[in-house]
């Protein structure tokens, strides 16, 4: 019998193509290595095979990505899961961070099981550029109008068609574009020392680069290129063209993945 198993992992993006695993072996992804370093802990012929929660773009960071796959393999306690998490951490380089390792139900996927993901777009609206958030954040030195632009975030609520908002050469005419959007908003935050405007958004699931098109837009809103009214018609028309810019991967961060309940096992004392 096969035993699932639930891996919780932060990671800078920066110096990644992305999560998933590419043809090239020399492209560095955050999979490749991961399931190199599984590989090696756990003493397997071959990687097991990982699914994640979402597949992050080059560049794009993650707070409590979520990782399933599958072992053939008695459940690990408590002590064992710790001692993995370790010895993973250790094989992996710093850009990489395991936290948690947990059984979960048979079959569990950590895409498919997922009710809804939380991404986070930072936003350094300084004159002057970031010092500790560089790598975090997009710098957009523009006056912006946040009253306008929260206008625009509730126009983008609930479910509809995002087929603007994603890359053309990912949603070909017959790929199901219809996503919904339970929470959009904007926060005010300091993180060390440096005052930040984050976007949150929260939806089901989301399509590639959607989250970047999304900010982008929004962006062009809040200093005046557009308005906030145009984005019905951006929903309405279906076209990629319609949108704004794409921002910068490098300001987003997938922040949490939410599951049923009792999806994962929890050990006893």
């Amino acid at each position: 019998m096969s035993q699932t198993y639930a891996l919780t992992l932060a990671y800078n993006g920066l110096k990644f193509s992305g999560f998933a695993r590419q043809k090239d072996p020399a492209i560095s992804t955050v999979q490749e290595i991961l399931e190199q370093a599984l590989a090696t802990v756990l003493r397997l012929d071959t990687p097991p095979q990982t699914v994640c929660a979402g597949r992050t773009d080059a560049g794009v960071h993650a707070l409590n990505q979520v990782v399933s796959f599958k072992l053939q393999t008695p459940t690990f306690n408590a002590e064992q899961c710790a001692q993995i998490i370790r010895s993973l951490n250790a094989l992996t380089p710093l850009d990489i961070t395991v936290k948690e390792l947990r059984p979960a139900q048979s079959g569990f996927s950590a895409r498919f099981d997922a009710l809804s993901r939380e991404y986070r777009y930072y936003i350094f609206n300084k004159p002057y550029p970031p010092t500790f958030m560089r790598d975090f954040a997009w710098h957009l030195p523009q006056n912006i109008n946040t009253n306008t632009l929260k206008i625009a975030t509730n126009y983008l609520l609930g479910e509809h068609d995002f087929r603007s908002f994603c890359t053309s050469a990912s949603a070909p005419p017959e790929k199901n574009t219809i996503r919904t959007i339970t929470s959009l908003e904007l926060i005010e935050q300091d993180i060390m020392g440096e005052e930040l405007l984050t976007i949150r958004i929260v939806g089901n699931a989301f399509l590639h680069s959607m989250v970047r098109i999304i900010v982008g837009t929004l962006a062009e809103i809040a200093v005046g290129k557009r308005e906030a009214e145009e984005i019905p018609h951006i929903l309405a028309s279906a076209t990629r063209e319609t949108a704004g810019q794409t921002a910068p991967a490098h300001g987003l961060t997938l922040y949490h993945v939410e599951y049923p309940k009792k999806t994962f096992h929890t050990f006893s004392k």
